[in-house]
């Protein structure tokens, strides 16, 4: 009796994991949450595992070049995140839109919404690769690096900056494919660009079979050619009529008031992770201080952060494309039970994986260097960021679930306080005044992200996101 009643339901789960695997057509405005949050966050969890598997590739065999390549790469990434910022903000206004129209049953208006926000990510890709290639050397001087970081390492960061279209097509795209809840394809995209990275970066670094030894410059080369293929893979989906969203020949043209409107609702999105992501620059400065170990053992420990926590993103856009559907179809109690339950769900594996880093740290920390200096700032980088798992799960669901709604302005006013009044001005006191060293930045990450899910509970309680217009 017993087994008759159990195997429905895991046949049933083992349905709805293979659908989420392959597509589904599901209306995720109807039916069990619970079926909705597992069919989107699988292929979206393991969609952002991929884009964290870039980086923990590339530090993987960086790491052989020595420490000094090692903080190129740290601050090359704090660096950056400006560049994360725009493509994350704009991407989360893409899926808002996309999500917005698809809720509506306003498919047309989908596919020309996902054209105009091509045009505007290669637009905002233009500035940035001329300014960041021609001028790397001076931002990483500013950086506070010098030596070989300026001099023989700094063409990673040229390299990075020069094509960082193909980073903010990757985002934006998927960000399309996510709104329309075609989330299989955005995963799919990010293990083929995965795959070939993982191949170059050994090959192109050292010098393999008939590859050229080109050291820093072949791990910049390496990703770049990964998101590259990966970027032609998704626009071939999106032409090939065979997913949600289906972009025809009288699609391709700019449409100004609807590249407008996607700019205005991802204006709050980017300055909300401008202000989230280029604090990482500011902690990184600080670190800086201390030398190129103490930032090795950060830029390592912060890498396996990342690839923990972005996992979670993907439950957490999975929180923002039911939001943004459900309010589409007016069903703004179910966007919000969505946002809840995805919560509770992320606060278990990150809690999960808190206590597999603290009680590990050294151990992750040895798989990518052996120098004991840099071991011991790593793991107790570790350590104490995992304090703070439980609010990092809470907190992204949240923010998340605001952007999915179009509300970009109240977080970007929770980022800008947790980041930039609280967790810079708190690091710089700890470490510097106070003599904490890199162990004072490593608790003001923790107190931040603390606050920000707190801040987060109490204002989505409010409900004002409910009425949201994008």
């Amino acid at each position: 009796m017993n087994s008759e009643n159990i195997s429905p339901a895991k046949n049933s789960i083992w349905q709805d994991i293979k659908a989420s695997l392959a597509g589904s057509d599901r209306d995720f405005t109807q039916g069990s949450i619970g079926r909705a949050i597992l069919i989107l966050s699988i292929p979206m969890v393991l969609e952002m595992l991929m884009e964290s598997v870039f980086a923990v590739v590339d530090i993987f065999f960086v790491s052989k070049l020595g420490a000094e390549a090692i903080a190129t790469v740290g601050i090359t990434e704090s660096l950056m995140t400006l560049i994360y910022a725009i493509a994350i903000g704009f991407a989360m206004a893409t899926t808002a839109v996309v999500a917005r129209r698809f809720g509506e049953k306003e498919y047309d208006k989908s596919a020309v919404t996902a054209i105009q926000a091509i045009f505007a990510a290669l637009l905002a890709s233009a500035p940035i690769a001329i300014l960041g290639g021609f001028f790397a050397p001076e931002l990483l001087s500013l950086m506070g690096a010098e030596g070989d970081i300026i001099g023989e390492f700094s063409i990673y960061t040229t390299i990075m900056f020069s094509t960082n279209f193909v980073i903010m097509l990757i985002f934006i795209i998927n960000a399309i494919f996510r709104g329309a809840g075609d989330a299989n394809v955005a995963m799919k995209s990010l293990w083929i660009a995965n795959g070939i990275n993982i191949v170059l970066d050994p090959l192109l670094i050292f010098g393999y079979w008939i590859f050229p030894e080109l050291g820093i410059a072949g791990a910049a080369i390496a990703t770049s050619i990964g998101r590259g293929i990966g970027v032609v893979y998704q626009l071939y989906k999106l032409f090939d009529g065979t997913t949600r969203i289906n972009i025809l020949r009288e699609h391709l043209r700019i449409r100004w008031d609807i590249m407008w409107n996607l700019i205005r609702v991802s204006l709050g999105g980017i300055g909300q992770f401008i202000i989230a992501t280029s604090s990482w620059i500011g902690l990184v400065r600080i670190i800086a201080e201390f030398g190129s170990i103490s930032l090795a053992g950060y830029t390592i420990a912060v890498r396996i952060l990342i690839f923990s926590i972005l996992p979670s993103w993907g439950m957490s856009n999975a929180a923002a494309t039911l939001v943004g559907q459900n309010l589409g179809a007016n069903k703004p109690e179910r966007a919000e039970k969505s946002t809840w339950i995805s919560a509770f769900a992320n606060m278990i594996f990150l809690g999960l994986v808190g206590i597999l880093f603290y009680t590990n740290a050294e151990l992750l920390i040895r798989i990518f260097t052996a120098e004991p200096e840099i071991i011991e700032i790593g793991a107790q980088c570790l350590r104490i960021m995992s304090y703070g798992y439980l609010a990092y799960a809470f907190g992204m669901v949240i923010i998340q679930a605001f952007n999915g709604a179009g509300d970009t302005f109240t977080p970007t006013l929770i980022n800008l306080v947790c980041f930039w009044l609280i967790e810079i001005p708190l690091a710089y006191f700890l470490a510097m005044e106070l003599g904490f060293a890199e162990e004072g930045v490593f608790y003001s990450i923790v107190v931040a992200e603390t606050l920000l899910g707190i801040i987060g509970f109490i204002l989505f309680k409010r409900g004002k996101w409910k009425t949201t217009q994008v």
